[in-house]
């Protein structure tokens, strides 16, 4: 066992949307960067998956779309929901005045190794794996760095910012003090994969029906689809066992049932525990929390990864300039939250008034979901789907990379 001391300007903890654009955006503005990710690789079943038109503009800013749509991916251009019998377009993104204006599902795998390919490219990035940030330096009340456990020993990262972009659980989040208001969800999801047939239908939809809501995402040849539960209720839905859950499926969505004894495992379905909170504070002198670490999403519009994204673009903007001068300050890292807070604050309310208002109210009952008559009027309106997809698509404070190449 080693123990490994480094010098950097910017030290990222988590290896996730927000610290891989954080890292790829300072390292290209000709800040020293370290990037510790805990995991060995992005390998990981049933994270966050979509790629929203605000990032992909980003993309595009950077001079990098062409080779990131030549990675896998399926396009959604129409959010749909399946009530009963009714089927309604809830978000329509192909207005939305971007280059790219759908969704694109992609396994988050390979847009995090697309950043970090592209990271790479500048020689003041560095990516470190199996590396797990375990406690905070300090000198006085100001943090300075961070002590990691890798496979091969210590590590001891000398900084002038720590970022914690290393999720709901964040360590970093915990070991400066910082904690979140939790804002609180109904619901959890079961997560699992189905095969495809020819004749499915193309569009990730949602279909809501007496006391059930499933999810499905298009991904080629499977769907990755999500079972909402109620809160906590997990273990009583696995007792209830497999055969009563393929059957709560085919109920939900009948044209699955011929495939459905492909889910042959508890192994195959993984638990999301949903939670929404967020810090008050982002920051202390010497670390900021962003993404995750600052405020974790709902599963609702699936806009985790954007916000995410959004706030690395923000802290870069805001940061490179003073991280490359030796001149960062609390001030700078207070522009960062206060730059992002408001889109947070607004999407997280909707959130819960989705959970709560919707989702609640269809998990807890046995009746088939009535839609109230002015809901039901707006979504006939040609133009409303445009609303929400603005919401969901674009954000409501988008994000534009400032800073140079160094």
């Amino acid at each position: 066992m080693t123990e490994t001391t480094l010098q950097v300007d910017c030290c990222i903890a988590g290896g996730g949307p927000a610290g891989m654009m954080l890292g790829l955006l300072l390292a290209r503005a000709g800040v020293s960067v370290a990037v510790l990710e805990k995991h060995g690789d992005f390998l990981r079943d049933f994270r966050g998956d979509t790629i929203h038109p605000s990032t992909l503009e980003l993309i595009y800013e950077l001079g990098l779309l062409e080779q990131f749509l030549a990675l896998p991916h399926q396009k959604t251009e129409k959010l749909v929901a399946q009530i009963g019998d009714d089927a309604f377009t809830i978000a329509d993104f192909t207005h939305l005045p971007v280059r790219c204006p759908y969704i694109a599902f992609m396994p988050q795998w390979d847009f995090l190794n697309f950043l970090a390919a592209q990271a790479r490219t500048y020689t003041g990035f560095h990516l470190y794996t199996r590396a797990k940030a375990v406690d905070l330096l300090r000198s006085g009340d100001v943090v300075t760095g961070l002590r990691a456990e890798t496979a091969d020993g210590s590590m001891t990262v000398h900084c002038k910012l720590v970022v914690g972009a290393d999720g709901r659980t964040s360590k970093i989040r915990t070991k400066a003090g910082l904690v979140p208001q939790t804002l609180g969800a109904p619901m959890d999801v079961l997560w699992f994969s189905i095969p495809r047939a020819p004749g499915d239908p193309a569009q990730a939809m949602g279909r809501f029906d007496a006391g059930r809501i499933f999810v499905l995402i298009n991904r080629g040849d499977y769907w990755q689809s999500g079972f909402v539960i109620p809160k906590g209720s997990a273990e009583q839905v696995r007792a209830r066992g497999l055969p009563a859950f393929r059957a709560a499926i085919a109920g939900v969505a009948p044209f699955l049932g011929d495939r459905l004894d492909t889910i042959a495992d508890w192994e195959q379905v993984k638990l999301l525990t949903v939670g929404v909170d967020r810090l008050e504070q982002w920051y202390r002198p010497g670390v900021l929390c962003i993404g995750d670490a600052a405020h974790t999403m709902s599963p609702v519009g699936g806009v985790g990864i954007n916000l995410a994204v959004q706030d690395a673009v923000a802290a870069a903007n805001i940061l490179a300039g003073p991280l490359r001068d030796g001149t960062v300050t609390p001030e700078h890292l207070r522009q960062v939250q206060r730059r992002r807070s408001l889109p947070v604050r607004v999407v997280q309310r909707l959130q819960v008034i989705v959970q709560k208002r919707i989702i609640g109210t269809v998990l807890t009952s046995s009746s088939r979901p009535q839609l109230p008559r002015v809901v039901l009027w707006l979504l006939r309106l040609p133009f409303f789907p445009r609303l929400p997809a603005r919401l969901i698509g674009l954000g409501l404070r988008r994000e534009h990379i400032r800073t140079p190449v160094r």
